[in-house]
């Protein structure tokens, strides 16, 4: 009877008939939050360097007077704003699809027995 212990069968598979939504809720929050923070930082830089750009445009151009001040504080607020939200919105989104996931997942187990894995 050893080989039933732990959810193995006797030919070393390990099946998985369940998972708890809350957790995995939590797994996939802080990866999307990860992710997040990475898009952020990558979306970040790209507003510093339309900030950069918008700094450095010449009065020839036809911007119009007093917009080049505007354009640049509106592009560095939207890269702090990137880095600080983002992971929250990902995080947060994360989460939820992470929960419903779950619930699918057990209703599908139900169903079909769920997955089954092979142990060595």
């Amino acid at each position: 009877m050893q080989g039933q212990e732990y959810g193995r069968s006797s030919r070393g598979l390990m099946r998985v008939s369940s998972v708890d939504p809350v957790s995995l809720g939590k797994v996939y929050g802080v990866l999307g939050a990860l992710g997040g923070l990475l898009i952020g930082i990558l979306y970040a830089l790209i507003g510093f360097a339309m900030a950069g750009v918008a700094s450095q445009s010449t009065p020839g151009t036809s911007a119009p007077p007093g917009a080049t001040a505007g354009m640049v504080a509106a592009f560095t607020a939207f890269g702090v704003f990137a880095i600080v939200l983002f992971p929250i919105f990902y995080g947060v989104g994360g989460f939820i699809c992470g929960l419903l996931g779950g619930l699918f997942y057990n209703l599908a187990a139900k169903m079909t027995g769920g997955i089954e894995f092979t142990v060595e």
